[in-house]
């Protein structure tokens, strides 16, 4: 990972009362010196940049209040996609647009979505009669059932499943495994999970369709108290992949090609087996009620209920679901502030407006958020402001159902996305609660740092978002222990060696298929950011995520939204504006060495990882070059026209250098995944979240002999080797 400096209390360290020897004095003094060498050569890797005249009016612009009336209107109803209530909050959001000045338009894509017709869940005890589970939430007004659509899995198909039930934990390779081991066999039972973070919804059906169960019933623990008491049940798409699934990989435009539903290529989207969401009140009624063995103690005390046992029955369920894919029309609705010197180079921040009630976190805390920049940027432009590069609003449809929206529009644009795209900047649920979280592409991670050490933290005075965030998520490298020994004359020196040498923070990946940068990363090849507040909250997909939720638990002031719309809307600001784009590729050549030293404990020494080696380091090799020739022209006194060719030439290679690390053949068997640093592996359980493909090749070789299971992963180590060697020929420019 990158290294990071901060700002933090010096509570968090304790000093002795004696000076230390010479020697360590001396080491102390060198390593010093090392770092002056290196901030003065690197200023930008060390210390913010100083805001701009624009970034500071538009700090100074944020309200709370103005957001919170933008959350309040956005939820007023609930606005599951492809229904008439979605056209109101669609209305809202071009209005708002379209009222601030702007250049706004909507584009429309009729895509196959999926909703429930009739659901119903029967148990048959052994010590009772037969009862019939209300699956709606309690608390909700009955008549607010005919606005809010009821609990269900979007593409589950329709059927019934009738058998005795099992508890399979999180439902993952390793508990059935367990199951196993008892004894346990589910073919032809129902199951119960609980849900997890290492398996998605369509992954729980996937792993217990394989192993012979007829239904799944999913809940998600929750905790009440965090709730406010309520107990939601969690909505959700099983579909796997993303996009349209009647157009794979093209977009689903009036009177274009589309297939037919029972195309084997859409049928492999969908699970065989139906499924059902419950609240946490009723997973438990039927978990207290099953005999068999105990729970296995490596489950853990979660979900041990009624002494732990895991089944078969003798309860039995008759899980019900009738469901209804038709063909729905959605809307992209866009915003667009034209560059006045680059204006065909674009920075996208974009967010999803469909939700599946109120959405009041997900996603119109981070609709709201969007909402307030655009506000602002268009004060900036009534004060005579004009981004150097275009800025485009994006408010995508139907990502609840698989990133459908986004997916259809990267689709339709993949060329001239490829080409001119600068950044796509994504906020989904943008306010969950405390702790300001990110992920990127690599080569962002230094303008992410700079940015948060100009926004102020929403919960702590005097701190910036960025103190914060390195005081929770920063990592210690034990190997620099000693300097925490240090007595130092200046405290600031102290800090200032302790953070630079010590302290890693830790910045996601995306190489999952969760919101909508998925299909700018991993199919155009577009550098990307998402940030947000909180880490997971208990009213997720339920008919309780509301505007009074979000006022009484996630932000009662709105500090938290503020706090992002200046992260995201800054971000933007230096992507549109900054004469040379504040790339990093050192950062992604670091996390590469990083990603191959994990990938070298995984696979064993007949694999040679030399590959990748020499190609990290050509890429390294050019980071550096760029680098240079960025501070060349910047320090340069005089811009001419040559200049002026120079630095556009150098932003293209920067801006294209991550389309290098995609394969026009993409991943085998999943063809639209083409990036090969970041996407999702096919394996639910696989250890690396990086390297997809030679992710699938490690899962494959096992059902392989040893010579052609290691030939595949080193088939897939030279891909990866290609794709990185393809980017640092994107930066250097040249041709071989």
């Amino acid at each position: 990972m990158p290294l990071a400096s901060s700002k933090l209390s010096t509570s968090l360290f304790t000093f002795p009362s004696k000076p230390p020897p010479p020697i360590i004095s001396f080491l102390l003094f060198l390593i010093l010196c090392i770092l002056g060498f290196y901030s003065l050569h690197h200023p930008r890797r060390l210390y913010p940049a100083p805001l701009s005249e624009n970034s500071e009016k538009f700090l100074s612009m944020a309200s709370n209040s103005t957001i919170s009336d933008y959350l309040r209107s956005l939820t007023s109803h609930s606005h599951l996609a492809g229904t008439k209530p979605s056209l109101d909050t669609i209305q809202y959001v071009f209005s708002h647009f379209e009222n601030l000045g702007l250049e706004a338009h909507s584009v429309e894509y009729n895509t196959l979505l999926s909703y429930p017709q009739h659901v119903s869940l029967l148990a048959h005890f052994s010590d009772r009669d037969v009862v019939d589970f209300l699956l709606t939430e309690k608390g909700v007004p009955q008549n607010a059932f005919s606005d809010i659509v009821q609990p269900y899995h979007a593409y589950s198909p329709s059927g019934s499943a009738f058998g005795k039930v099992v508890f399979v934990n999180y439902g993952r390779e390793e508990d059935y495994g367990a199951l196993e081991v008892m004894g346990v066999n589910v073919s032809g039972c129902v199951v119960i999970a609980r849900k997890g973070e290492s398996l998605s919804r369509g992954g729980v059906i996937k792993i217990a369709e394989d192993k012979g169960a007829l239904g799944v019933l999913l809940y998600a623990e929750r905790d009440i108290s965090r709730s406010g008491g309520v107990d939601g049940v969690e909505r959700g798409t099983v579909m796997r992949g993303v996009g349209d699934p009647l157009s794979p990989g093209w977009a689903g435009v009036e009177d274009g090609e589309s297939l037919d539903l029972k195309d084997n290529e859409v049928l492999k989207r969908f699970p065989k087996i139906p499924s059902l969401p419950l609240s946490f009140e009723n997973a438990q009624t039927i978990l207290e009620s099953l005999a068999g063995g105990f729970m296995p103690q490596s489950w853990g005390n979660l979900g041990r209920i009624n002494g732990g046992r895991v089944g078969p029955g003798p309860t039995l369920v008759n899980l019900t679901y009738q469901g209804e894919e038709k063909v729905a029309t959605i809307h992209n609705v866009f915003a667009v502030l034209r560059g006045f010197e680059e204006p065909d180079r674009y920075v996208l921040l974009g967010n999803h407006r469909d939700a599946w009630t109120y959405g009041a976190v997900d996603p119109n805390s981070g609709t709201a958020a969007l909402l307030d920049i655009a506000r602002r940027y268009a004060m900036l432009m009534q004060k005579g402001w004009t981004p150097r590069r275009t800025i485009i609003f994006c408010s995508w449809d139907a990502e609840e159902f698989g990133m459908v929206g986004s997916t259809e529009w990267v689709e339709q644009n993949i060329v001239n996305l490829g080409a001119k795209a600068v950044a796509y900047l994504n906020v989904d649920c943008a306010v969950q609660g405390p702790g300001f979280f990110a992920g990127s592409t690599p080569q962002l991670d230094d303008l992410l740092i700079e940015v948060t050490k100009n926004v102020k933290d929403p919960d702590s005075d005097g701190s910036t978002a960025y103190d914060q965030w390195a005081a929770t998520n920063g990592v210690v490298n034990s190997n620099f222990s000693p300097l925490c020994y240090c007595h130092l004359g200046s405290m600031k020196i102290f800090q200032y060696l302790y953070l630079c040498c010590v302290v890693w923070l830790q910045i996601q990946r995306l190489s999952g298929v969760d919101s909508d940068f998925a299909p700018f990363v991993q199919h155009a090849g577009v550098p990307s950011v998402d940030v947000y507040y909180g880490r997971d909250f208990p009213v997720y997909h339920t008919a309780f995520d509301s505007y009074a939720w979000m006022v009484n638990h996630a932000d009662p002031f709105f500090q938290r939204h503020v706090a992002v719309a200046g992260v995201w809307g800054l971000l933007a600001l230096r992507l549109a504006d900054d004469a040379i784009l504040p790339f990093n590729y050192l950062s992604y050549a670091n996390q590469l060495q990083a990603h191959k030293d994990i990938l070298s404990n995984l696979v064993d020494e007949s694999i040679s990882l030399d590959p990748l080696t020499m190609t990290i380091q050509e890429l390294k090799a050019a980071a550096k070059e760029a680098e240079v020739e960025a501070k060349r022209l910047i320090e340069k006194e005089t811009i001419d026209h040559v200049s002026v060719l120079k630095v556009r030439a150098l932003n293209d290679r920067l801006m294209l250098a991550e389309r290098g690390f995609l394969d026009s053949d993409g991943l085998i068997g999943r063809k639209w995944f083409k990036h090969l640093i970041y996407g999702p592996p096919s394996d639910y359980e696989s250890k690396l979240n990086f390297f997809p493909g030679i992710a699938d090749a490690i899962s494959q070789s096992r059902r392989m002999s040893e010579r052609d299971g290691q030939a595949l992963i080193q088939h897939e180590v030279w891909r990866v080797a290609r794709a990185i060697q393809r980017a640092a020929n994107a930066l250097r420019g040249g041709l071989t």
